[in-house]
């Protein structure tokens, strides 16, 4: 019998499911035991339900195609079956929130791509590198959800990935202001040029609700556990702008800083060159070997070029310098469906099972 831990997998035949499937298949601690979507696809095959919607430029894993789809409401049907479940759906807030507060009080644990529950004051947002200490919260939690085993941790919100690695080693110094334009790629929006072809040759100033995360959600993973809530930092103030941008995949952010005790330029490239994090010293399986990686040359990072180093699972920066109204200013980025998205919230299971938050039923 598989020591595995069982996962199911909730909104699978969307882009963020093909991705925790891709992830999935073969991985060393856990197997994927149940796929679930909405009632339209519930009992057809996995790929009768994915249709000819595979959005991926990996072929569908042979392990899921004849996976029998069950409805994501039937949280006990899917919970006897599993130990764990991700979860990446398509519902309103209100929706995912007591879809997911179902299963954790089915006693199954819930790793959530969804946005629902990120300030949901004992939930942890996590970047394992960043805030494993949050993952204390849990005890909480289940105290006020009257659970044994089940809880929820969220991944944070994907375009901040490409500049929130980027600022935390520099903490230190005291950052005061910020200012950060993202320039997001179109499958953030779970889609490609054939469905979206009204992006190709064209820039949209406008992702619904993208700003106030990328303002607010770095303060919460800088934040700090305090008793049975987490209390966001309170600064550097953030000001930014997102834009949908013609790529494929990847975010880039342009990020302008201020100091109260300014670096100097090696001092900030030494500290993003050593800066690791529980994922690294454990040696997590998706763990990227070098946690942020810096680029000398004029034109680094490039999307094309960059999105994909160790896995998709690290980060890029480059053009760092001084500005003319900031003390630096310069250029992150993330890949926004494998880091920012189903790849980091496999890591943060990961880090849930190596700390053993994360058990067998």
């Amino acid at each position: 019998m598989s020591e595995k831990l069982k996962v199911g997998v909730i909104g699978a035949t969307g882009m963020v499911g093909q991705r925790f499937l891709t992830l999935l298949d073969n991985h060393p601690f856990f197997e994927v035991a149940a796929l679930a979507a909405s009632g339209r696809s519930a009992g057809k095959t996995y790929s009768e339900a994915v249709g000819g919607r595979w959005k991926l430029d990996v072929p569908m894993p042979e392990y899921a195609k004849d996976m029998i789809v069950l409805d994501a409401a039937d949280v006990g049907g899917l919970s006897s079956k599993v130990d764990f479940v991700f979860c990446a759906v398509n519902m309103k807030k209100d929706e995912i929130m007591a879809l997911e507060e179902a299963y954790v009080k089915a006693e199954t644990p819930v790793v959530s791509n969804n946005s629902a529950h990120r300030h949901t004051p004992d939930v942890p947002m996590v970047i394992p590198e960043i805030n494993p200490g949050h993952l204390d919260i849990i005890a909480a939690q289940r105290r006020r959800l009257g659970t044994k085993r089940g809880f929820i941790a969220v991944k944070p919100n994907c375009s901040i990935q490409s500049y929130v690695p980027a600022v935390t080693p520099l903490l230190k110094y005291k950052p005061t202001r910020m200012v950060v334009t993202t320039y997001q790629a179109i499958s953030g929006a779970g889609k490609t040029f054939n469905e979206w072809p009204e992006m190709t040759d064209n820039i949209i100033p406008y992702i619904g609700g993208e700003e106030e995360k990328s303002e607010k959600e770095p303060l919460r993973i800088w934040g700090r556990v305090e008793g049975d809530h987490i209390v966001d930092a309170e600064a550097p103030l953030i000001t930014t702008q997102c834009i949908r941008v013609p790529v494929t995949n990847g975010h880039t952010a342009a990020v302008f800083i201020d100091f109260e005790d300014t670096p100097t330029m090696d001092e900030i490239k030494k500290a993003w060159a050593e800066f690791k994090g529980e994922p690294q010293e454990m040696r997590l399986p998706h763990a990227p070997e070098q946690f942020i990686t810096y680029f000398e040359e004029p034109d680094r990072p490039q999307a094309a070029l960059d999105r994909d180093i160790y896995g998709g699972m690290g980060i890029t920066v480059g053009r760092l310098r001084p500005d003319t109204l900031f003390d630096y200013k310069f250029v992150g980025l993330s890949h926004n469906t494998l880091r920012g998205a189903a790849g980091g919230a496999v890591l943060i299971a990961e880090l849930l099972y190596a700390k053993g938050y994360l058990v067998k039923k």
